[in-house]
């Protein structure tokens, strides 16, 4: 087994808002000895000497199964239906592909995963959003890790390279109006990505089985000393 600073993360997403930060944390952390990541573009950490950056074609992911290798997965994937195009295009990219690279990667002997979804993921809801993360949340349960962390953040906080329209006047009012969030309300209060990093790395060392991680856990898990 190995030991914690001597473990290798594969990170999946770092180009967007969490897994840029979580690139970072894992770097800071002190628990990885090498971060692999896999993105379409460089992700801008070539210069760091734990990281490797493989650049790779999602549409093709049978081509760089076998390299998917190491102690801990993080899945960071998402998209939005203006950028694939079409719900069934979206599917693939928040469905599909990280069930799929989950299986390689839990085939290659990786026992642990934590992977991004959405505050109110359920197969049974009306809204395709949120269908298409429940159904990628059971494809990801149904795999035998040792460890599976399902991280549902609520509205994102931090500098995205990209601008979603109406996220950030709703950015203003949760930052206004969220204190008021509370009791099984506090989950629906914004968080910062960086904050959904550093606890995604916290549950990865400290947790074991199976769990759902609603965005007052993560905070509360960020928080603490």
């Amino acid at each position: 087994m190995s030991k914690m600073n001597d473990r290798k993360a594969i990170l999946f997403g770092a180009t967007g808002l969490i897994g840029n930060a979580l690139t970072e944390e894992l770097c800071k952390s002190g628990k990885y000895e090498n971060v692999k990541i896999f993105s379409r573009r460089d992700a801008g950490f070539s210069d760091v000497g734990i990281i490797d950056n493989h650049i790779v074609d999602f549409d093709h992911p049978e081509i760089f199964s076998g390299e998917i290798k190491g102690d801990d997965l993080y899945i960071c994937l998402g998209t939005t239906i203006k950028k694939a195009g079409s719900i069934e295009k979206m599917e693939k990219t928040d469905r599909d592909l990280p069930v799929l690279l989950a299986k390689h990667a839990n085939k290659n002997g990786i026992k642990r995963v934590a992977v991004v979804s959405s505050i109110g993921a359920a197969t049974s809801s009306s809204n395709y959003y949120l269908r298409i993360k429940g159904e990628m949340e059971q494809g990801i349960l149904n795999i035998d890790f040792e460890t599976i962390a399902i991280v549902r953040p609520s509205l994102l906080l931090g500098k995205r390279n990209e601008k979603r329209i109406g996220e950030s006047a709703a950015k203003v009012f949760m930052k206004v109006f969220g204190v008021f969030l509370i009791g099984r309300f506090k989950k629906y209060r914004a968080i910062e990505g960086r904050d959904i990093a550093k606890a995604m790395i916290r549950i990865l060392s400290e947790y074991k089985g199976k769990g759902i991680f609603e965005s007052d856990q993560l905070q509360e898990i960020a928080d603490r000393k």
